[in-house]
């Protein structure tokens, strides 16, 4: 201990200490950027899987997506211009026992095989669906996918190992938590115990999910644990005592994270606990309403003892079940109303708890959600004039709320009152330079809100400017990985709550970033994975968990044996029926009658047939690509 205080003593202890700080910012760099190229690179290109063919003119309609809508609109994916064709007449989707065919609310209803379908219907290969004048029959894609030309193409093609990405996170926590060995005078080794927490509980999901669990894809965790590890280290230098309820609120995250992964496996589990996930929500508000104690302006807090719960954080989570579908029930029922509704009792709950920054991102999400679901930009233009008649009427009769934004852009007219924490947040950033002063060695740790609130400019002072543009890229990033996920997820249902979860995290960080250095009102709202509070926490972690839902590869390796051996898939739809044993004459052979003489051997061909090495799968099988 103190051949390390005398080291720090001399001319090279500040040197050691500022590569440090210069190598965070460059390994969470290669960390994020890894990750999002790793998670292109791992994605199934764009191919058909199977083909619905056209009997009459041979016509090709290739299958390219989970759910496929069916119509007379161009809009659709399968497009079959017919008079006798409904604009949305269908939709052919994916489930986990083969391809089902869905009638819509067509006029002319759908047939499979001759027979009218009322419901949806399990079509096998070579069967024929009937829309309108058009006779489909699903086929197996033969052709080979066309290799296109990437620029870029080494970087984008090769998956980085789960393992290096990990360790080169767990390494920027080691060198940031090093740091906070020296807030104070002295060396303090007890910083290190955070780290320590935040690597058990990174290394453990990180054995959960790709030794036990099997998956072939873990670059959404891997960000998650980035960052979250820097809020706690953060936090480590600020004060060690309170470390310890976001330890507990990340390692309960996690936990629902996984919980929410098994859950969102069964479409129509989900399906079914829509209703009452909205119910419970609106629960969650009235009793907070009811039991929640005023603090700072906004009653959105309740204290059971010693530990404090912020409701409206969990119902984030549930305010992006609400809003998302399948592609089936958006095309059967094409309004909005229910939605409508849940989302107006949202944001009045948060108008009387004037909590106004969470009803900000919940009508953010609200748009998001709604332009996903209908593809409308009048009604957007609607629903933002019906916004801004509410907020000159919430202004006009409540002037309280007014009172909150009159120091924005005025803040160095008053930097001692009204302005005294967007002023300190700015001028402490700039001393900061690009590379901070080091963790706990911060001026602004002294203003009121700096571990919450304030958390991205004390992150800039201590860690500099770098860092904290690189967290606010690495989560602006998490819309590159829903976008990418929009056309390759499951269901309609992971893409509409990937956008929402990842358009939720991004305003949520522009109203804290933008807030704190007065480009916009301070609204008190938290920076994702990095400000104090466990709700917070808690509540990411499960927006992560519609990110990771997206990712068709999630859920691809459940076929997998225990033993990391993959388990032989079963037989697509067509295969299974023409697999089958025959069946066996019911009448018994009498004892005296001679057994019945083998079958004759079938004598296997010279050359027999092989599928072209890049041959998309058959109908069934689209799992096992990455199994």
């Amino acid at each position: 201990m103190e051949d390390i205080l005398n080291f720090l003593q001399t001319g090279v202890g500040p040197a050691a200490l500022l590569v440090i700080r210069i190598l965070v910012p460059l390994l969470a760099l290669y960390v994020s950027w890894r990750c999002y190229t790793s998670f292109k690179s791992g994605q199934r290109r764009r191919d058909p899987v199977v083909m619905l063919v056209e009997e009459a003119s041979g016509t090709e309609f290739p299958v390219l997506y989970w759910e496929n809508s069916i119509g007379r609109a161009k809009s659709c994916d399968i497009c079959l211009p017919d008079a006798a064709v409904s604009r949305d007449h269908a939709v052919f989707m994916r489930r986990e026992e083969g391809w089902f065919i869905c009638d819509t609310g067509s006029k002319g209803g759908v047939a499979v095989n001759g027979r009218k379908v009322t419901d949806r219907k399990l079509v096998n290969i070579g069967d024929r669906i009937t829309l309108g004048s058009f006779t489909l029959t699903l086929r197996n894609a033969s052709q080979a996918p066309v290799q296109k030309r990437r620029i870029f193409t080494s970087i984008l093609r090769e998956a980085a190992s789960p393992f290096k990405l990990m360790f080169a996170a767990t390494l920027c926590h080691v060198l940031m938590a090093f740091q906070a060995c020296f807030a104070g005078e002295g060396f303090h080794p007890a910083a290190l115990l955070p780290e320590a927490g935040v690597f058990l509980m990174g290394w453990g999901l990180f054995a959960w999910s790709m030794g036990y669990m099997h998956r072939v894809s873990f670059e959404i965790e891997t960000v998650g644990y980035l960052l979250s590890g820097m809020g706690v280290n953060l936090l480590a230098g600020f004060q060690l005592s309170g470390v310890k309820t976001q330890l507990a609120a990340l390692f309960m995250g996690v936990l629902l994270f996984c919980f929410l992964i098994w859950f969102m496996g069964d479409m129509d589990r989900v399906a079914r606990f829509r209703l009452p996930i909205g119910v419970g929500a609106l629960c969650l508000f009235v009793l907070n309403l009811v039991l929640g104690t005023v603090t700072h302006g906004a009653k959105n807090w309740i204290y059971i003892g010693p530990i404090s719960i912020q409701p409206s954080e969990f119902i984030k989570i549930a305010f992006v079940f609400v809003g998302t579908s399948t592609l089936d029930r958006l095309q059967t029922k094409k309004n909005m109303t229910e939605f409508l509704v849940f989302t107006g009792a949202c944001v009045g709950f948060l108008f009387l708890m004037r909590d106004l920054g969470a009803a900000i991102i919940f009508f953010a999400t609200f748009l998001i959600i709604a332009f996903m679901r209908s593809g409308s930009v009048r009604t957007i233009i609607l629903i933002l004039a019906a916004a801004a008649f509410g907020v000159f009427l919430v202004l006009t009769f409540m002037p309280y709320v007014a009172d909150r934004f009159s120091a924005w852009g005025h803040v160095w007219e008053d930097p001692y009152d009204s302005g005294i924490q967007q002023t300190r947040v700015m001028t402490y950033m700039a001393s900061g330079g690009l590379f901070g002063i080091g963790l706990g060695k911060g001026c602004l740790k002294y203003v009121f809100a700096a571990d919450s609130d304030l958390a991205f400019g004390l992150l800039c002072e201590e860690q500099g400017v770098l860092l904290g543009f690189l967290v606010i890229l690495t989560i602006a990033l998490f819309i590159l990985y829903a976008r990418s996920d929009v056309t390759r997820s499951r269901s309609t249902f992971f893409s509409i709550g990937a956008c929402a979860a990842a358009g939720m995290l991004l305003f949520q960080t522009c109203l804290n970033v933008f807030g704190v250095t007065d480009l916009l009102p301070l609204t008190g709202v938290t920076l994702p994975f990095i400000s104090a509070g466990g709700s917070s926490m808690v509540s990411v972690w499960g927006l992560l968990a519609f990110l990771k839902a997206s990712d068709e590869r999630t859920y691809a390796a459940r076929r997998s044996g225990r033993h990391g051996v993959a388990a032989p898939p079963p037989p697509p739809p067509a295969q299974r029926k023409s697999s089958q044993a025959p069946p066996q004459p019911s009448a018994r052979r009498r004892p005296s009658e001679p057994p019945p003489p083998p079958p004759p051997r079938r004598k296997p061909p010279e050359n027999p047939p092989q599928r072209p090495k890049h041959a998309a799968p058959p109908a069934g099988d689209m799992e096992d690509i990455y199994s």
